[in-house]
């Protein structure tokens, strides 16, 4: 029934409103991220049978997952489109957008940055200095596969997976997923690696840690926002930017491009939104392949 619908509607927008191929895909889009979420929690209603509450959970869902407040409102957009189709169609008799308002967005984007701003920060840093090669190779690791910043200071050694392009990260509660990880993060990590790291003498208890502060010890969260904010300012972004800004622009960047729901929820290890039944992992060549088609830096140059 969904895809039905929704292949009407793509002829809707392409015959009556004259969208141009990129207009109709984006549009198709936000309403193939309101199936992907019903499939997620097991729900097989139908598009007649949703309802202004599961609409509401969806937008709290990709809220949780890291959109933008501007990316949310374009996906209620996207969906308020559609079912006005429908109603023009006499295919469904109520509207479950019609109370559905979107989030406020200012002139600035607090949250996520574009891609743009993510090249500019890049860009700026000298990886000619020792510590510049290092916090290239950090941020580049936070972007390319959503790691929170504690995630990318703890991380060991064993943790690259370098022969199959993976990372090994115990997250939250000590659970450990594996993350698909972008030929530029792998590349600016090696070079820390092979190039700095290594000459490092690390302090006692800290020898497996990949990323050291002068005094060979595992940095401090509190140091990775510094230069993160030092980066910004020379890059001349206006905007207020935090590491954990950089796992919010993973997930929006990767969604809005077309990625499937799920397997974003998997990189960034958010527990499953149902409670009734285990969560099955994705499988591991879906969720690289997932990242290769559509994140911006994944691929090689």
């Amino acid at each position: 029934m969904w895809l039905s619908y929704i292949n009407d509607y793509v002829n809707y927008l392409k015959l009556e409103r004259s969208l141009s191929d990129n207009s109709v895909e984006a549009y198709q889009h936000d309403v193939i991220k309101l199936t992907q979420y019903l499939e997620i929690i097991k729900s097989d209603k139908k598009p007649e049978k949703i309802t202004h509450n599961d609409i509401n959970d969806f937008i709290i869902y990709v809220a949780k997952l890291g959109l933008s407040a501007y990316s949310q409102a374009r996906i209620i957009s996207g969906l308020k489109s559609f079912y006005k189709f429908l109603l023009y169609e006499n295919l469904i008799q109520n509207d479950p957008l019609a109370l559905i308002e979107a989030p406020k967005v200012g002139r600035h984007l607090p949250d996520v940055l574009d891609y743009q701003d993510i090249e500019k920060i890049l860009n700026i840093i000298d990886i000619s200095d020792n510590n510049g090669l290092r916090n290239r190779a950090m941020i580049e690791l936070m972007y390319s596969s959503g790691l929170r910043v504690s995630e990318v200071v703890g991380m060991k050694m064993s943790n690259i997976l370098f022969d199959i392009c993976f990372l090994k990260i115990i997250g939250k509660g000590n659970k450990e997923r594996l993350i698909p990880v972008g030929h530029d993060a792998l590349k600016y990590t090696r070079l820390y690696i092979e190039n700095v790291r290594n000459s490092i003498n690390p302090s006692k208890g800290n020898e497996n840690y990949v990323f050291y502060n002068n005094r060979g010890q595992k940095l401090s969260r509190v140091m990775v926002f510094l230069f993160i904010k030092k980066y910004v300012m020379l890059a001349g972004i206006q905007k207020s930017i935090s590491p954990h800004t950089f796992r919010h622009s993973f997930a929006t960047h990767l969604i809005e491009c077309g990625a499937d729901l799920r397997a974003v929820q998997e990189m960034l290890g958010h527990e499953s939104i149902t409670t009734t039944e285990i969560y099955t992992h994705l499988d591991r060549e879906y969720l690289r392949q997932t990242m290769l088609d559509y994140h911006p830096r994944a691929k090689k140059s």
